[in-house]
């Protein structure tokens, strides 16, 4: 956990009405007090992003560990399932829940499964909830690649955690099973699948999120919003 990071961040942002915490998403207990501190802290709880996230590529799933299929099951899947369940108790009517999916949970990829399948479960899970919350929209992202891949590739996973007002951001980490050259090398072969050869900038998701959000996606929910570049099509 970067504690400097989330202080960086909230330096960085403008006025005083923000809160960061340091939560392992895996957690149920740690996920349950940090959602309640939020409530607490503003009163009510509009919106909610989940992009906690880890990842790897270049195993087939033969050569697989437990602990890989553990850990990035525990934060992708687990981590969503804790995040979304906690917001809803207290997200009031009307609000909306962005989480972070994948082109790689729309398909199958060669050497991702473990991270295909936590892909799939945010969709499947995300989907499921709209179903059940006549006034609570509940929507996925879904990026290809993306710079933030090549610049935030380190050997200390992260997790990045700021409150804005009352909507709750958490940030995806990248683990040292993926770095450096051989990073760089899955987003080149990555880029190639995609029509427009680009990876995505951050602020092209974060346009999708910040819209899923807002009052102008008032009758979206259960969507999946790729921004791929045109992988998936």
């Amino acid at each position: 956990m970067n504690r400097a990071g989330l202080e960086a961040a909230l330096e960085s942002l403008p006025g005083d009405g923000h809160i960061i915490t340091q939560v392992d998403v895996r957690d149920s207990q740690e996920v349950n007090a940090w959602i309640e501190k939020t409530v607490s802290v503003f009163g009510k709880l509009d919106g909610a992003v989940n992009i906690a996230d880890v990842f790897t590529h270049g195993t087939c799933l033969r050569d697989e560990t437990d602990n890989t299929w553990d850990f990035i099951m525990g934060v992708n899947a687990r981590g969503v399932f804790n995040c979304l369940r906690a917001e809803l108790n207290h997200i009031k009517s009307g609000g909306s829940i962005v989480s972070a999916a994948s082109v790689d949970g729309q398909a199958g990829f060669a050497n991702a499964s473990i991270y295909c399948a936590s892909k799939h479960a945010v969709i499947g899970m995300s989907r499921s909830a709209a179903k059940e919350n006549e006034n609570i929209r509940i929507n996925c992202v879904a990026p290809g690649t993306s710079q933030s891949m090549l610049k935030n590739h380190t050997a200390v996973p992260r997790q990045t955690i700021a409150f804005l007002t009352t909507i709750i951001f958490n940030r995806s980490v990248r683990t040292p099973m993926m770095e450096g050259e051989g990073m760089a090398e899955a987003v080149e072969a990555e880029v190639a699948l995609q029509v427009q050869k680009r990876p995505a900038e951050p602020h092209e998701i974060e346009n999708v999120v910040a819209f899923l959000l807002s009052d102008e996606a008032s009758f979206v929910n259960g969507a999946v919003y790729n921004v791929d570049g045109g992988w998936i099509c």
